[in-house]
C-alpha cells in the first residue's frame, strides 16, 4: 500500500538509535548473515539490527554499461554491477508530492519472487516537478575532455552528440553556457553565453570543432571549469559542471582522494558536478562516480545517441535541477513483523552508526521529478523458527510467510534532507504496511523492479538470489510493459536474452 504518515518539516530531525552495525547476540544464531560473494549486503537481526540507514543513490551508469557490455560480448565484472543503478534506471509511476512539498513517499510489500517464503518491500521516493515557469535560470560550464584517450567514435564523438542535444533541445534565454576543455591544460574556448536561438547556432559550431588529441590533464580542467561557474554564479538558480570523460586522469591531481578533496571543496559554494562517462576498456567508472556522489550530482554512462537524449533531454529536469541534497532514508523494522531483513544494492551507500542523523555525512542528491527505488527482501517471524540449511531459516511454506494480520506496520521511514542552499536537514515520516497480498497481485511496477534486481543478482553471481534464473525473469516482469513508452523496459528484456545465452550452461 501507499506510504502513510505526515511529514513535520522540522529545522533539525532528531532520530532515533544509532546506524546499522552488527551489535550484540539476542537470542539463538548469528545476528549478521553476510553474503560470500563480492561483498553485497547481508542480512541483519531486527531485533538487535532494527535500523537500515543509506545515502540515496540516483546514478544510472551501471545499466547502460551493463547493456553495452552485454550487447558487445564483453566481459563484465560485478563491482560494475550496482543494482541500485539497475532499479533506478526505469522511472516508475508514484504518486507526485502534494502541492509546496519537495517529496513523496511511496511503499508496497509483496511476496518475494525468487524467495516465496519472504516478503520484498519496495520504498519509492518521488521528487516535485517544476513548471516551465518555475524553472530556475542556470549558469552551466560544458566539461569536455578532449585528450588523445577520447578520440574513439564512442567517446568525444558521442559527448558532442550529448551536449549538442542539450543546448537544442532544452536550453533557452534563462540559461549561459560555457565551454572549457583539457587535454595536454586547459582551455575555455566559450565564454559564458547566453543560449538565446541567435546564439545557439554558433554555440553548437564551437562544440562540433572540438577534436582529441594530448594527454589528460583533468586536474586543471577541472579547477578553469569551477573557476568559470564561480565568475558567472546564478543566485538562486542552477550552477553546474557538466564532465565528458572515460576518467582516465593521467597529468597533474591523480590521486582519487585529493581530486575528490577539490570536488567537495567546490560543492559547498554551490557549484554542483554531473559526470557523464564514455568509452570501455581505459573507463574510470569508480573514480566518475566518486566525484558525481561528493560534488553533489549524478553520475550516468553514455553508451548510444538515444542514451545521450535520454539524459540530456527527455530526463534533463531531474539531472540538473536539485530541489534537495544530502538526502538519507532510514528504515526502523518492526520485530514483532520482520525477523530478518537485506537492502538490495547500495552496498557502498549505507550509512555508519549514527550518520542518517549527522547533517556532516553526506548524502545523495535528487533533481526535479526524479524518483528514487530501494527494495529490501524481508524474512517474516514465524511462530516457530527452527535453524535449518542456508542462510540457518526454517524452510517454510510459501503461504506461511506473510505476517499474521492484513495491514500490519512493517517499518516506520524517515527521510532526511537539505534545500539545495541549506545547510541544516530537515525530516519526515512515513509508515509502510503489509496486506498480505501475493507477488502476482502487486502492482506492474512492482513486478518489474523485482525482475530488474535479480537480473541484478544473477549477474553478481549473488548467494541470494534463490529461485530466480535468466529464464523465469521475463514472467517475473513482464506485467511491466504495459507501459513502455521509450521501449526500455522492453530492451531490458533482450538484455535478460542475452545474458541467458551467455551465462547459463
Amino acid at each position: 500500500g501507499e506510504g502513510e504518515g505526515e511529514g513535520e518539516g522540522e529545522g533539525e530531525g532528531e532520530g532515533e538509535g544509532e546506524g546499522e552495525g552488527e551489535g550484540e547476540g539476542e537470542g539463538e544464531g548469528e545476528d549478521v548473515m553476510p553474503n560470500p560473494n563480492h561483498g553485497e549486503n547481508p542480512f541483519f537481526r531486527v531485533v538487535t539490527n532494527p535500523l537500515s540507514a543509506f545515502a540515496i543513490d540516483v546514478d544510472t551508469a551501471s545499466y547502460s554499461i551493463i547493456r553495452r557490455s552485454l550487447r558487445q560480448g564483453w566481459s563484465l565484472s560485478w563491482d560494475k554491477i550496482r543494482i541500485e543503478e539497475m532499479v533506478n534506471y526505469f522511472s516508475y509511476d508514484y504518486p507526485l508530492p502534494a502541492a509546496g512539498r519537495p517529496f513523496a513517499v511511496y511503499s508496497e510489500v509483496s511476496d518475494c519472487p525468487w524467495q516465496p517464503a519472504h516478503r520484498l518491500m519496495r520504498i519509492g521516493l518521488q521528487g516535485a516537478r517544476l513548471s516551465e515557469a518555475e524553472r530556475p535560470h542556470s549558469n552551466m560550464v560544458f566539461l569536455m575532455d578532449v585528450s588523445g584517450s577520447m578520440g574513439g567514435a564512442d567517446r568525444l564523438p558521442l559527448a558532442k552528440q550529448a551536449m549538442s542535444s542539450l543546448v537544442w533541445g532544452f536550453l533557452d534565454e534563462r540559461d549561459h553556457l560555457a565551454i572549457v576543455t583539457y587535454h595536454n591544460d586547459a582551455h575555455v574556448v566559450l565564454n559564458s553565453t547566453q543560449c538565446t536561438d541567435a546564439n545557439k547556432p554558433y554555440i553548437a559550431g564551437v562544440i562540433d570543432a572540438l577534436i582529441a588529441g594530448g594527454s589528460t590533464h583533468a586536474s586543471a580542467g577541472l579547477s578553469m571549469a569551477y573557476d568559470e561557474a564561480a565568475a558567472n554564479f546564478v543566485s538562486g538558480g542552477v550552477n553546474r559542471v557538466i564532465l565528458t570523460s572515460d576518467g582516465d586522469f593521467n597529468v597533474g591531481i591523480t590521486n582519487p582522494d585529493a581530486l575528490i578533496a577539490f570536488i567537495e571543496e567546490k560543492a559547498e559554494t554551490g557549484v554542483f558536478l554531473t559526470t557523464l562517462g564514455l568509452g570501455m576498456g581505459n573507463l574510470r567508472d569508480d573514480l566518475m562516480e566518486k566525484l558525481a556522489d561528493h560534488g553533489n550530482g549524478n553520475y550516468a554512462y553514455i553508451d548510444t545517441v538515444n542514451e545521450a537524449r535520454k539524459i540530456l533531454h527527455a530526463e534533463v529536469q531531474s539531472t540538473m535541477f536539485t530541489i534537495a541534497k544530502d538526502v538519507k532514508i532510514q528504515v526502523q523494522f518492526n520485530p514483532e513483523c520482520v525477523a530478518w531483513y537485506r537492502l538490495i544494492g547500495y552496498d557502498n551507500r549505507l550509512l555508519p552508526g549514527g550518520g542518517f542523523d549527522d547533517d556532516q555525512v553526506d548524502g545523495g542528491e535528487v533533481g526535479a521529478g526524479h524518483s528514487v527505488t530501494a527494495l529490501y527482501e524481508l524474512v517474516p517471524v514465524y511462530p516457530a523458527v527452527k535453524a535449518a540449511g542456508g542462510l540457518g531459516w526454517a524452510a517454510v511454506e510459501p503461504t506461511s510467510g506473510r505476517c499474521q494480520n492484513r495491514g500490519e506496520l512493517v517499518a516506520l521511514i524517515d527521510l532526511r534532507y537539505k534545500e539545495p542552499e541549506g545547510t541544516t536537514s530537515r525530516i519526515e515520516h512515513f509508515a509502510a504496511k503489509d496486506p498480505g497480498g501475493t507477488f502476482e497481485q502487486s502492482s506492474e511496477d512492482h513486478q518489474f523492479a523485482a525482475s530488474v534486481a535479480a537480473f541484478g543478482m544473477l549477474l553478481r553471481d549473488s548467494a541470494f538470489s534463490g529461485s530466480a534464473a535468466y529464464s523465469n525473469l521475463d514472467e517475473m516482469g513482464e506485467a511491466g510493459l504495459i507501459d513502455d513508452p521509450f521501449d526500455l523496459r522492453a530492451e531490458f528484456f533482450e538484455l535478460v536474452g542475452l545474458a541467458g545465452i551467455r551465462y547459463t550452461r
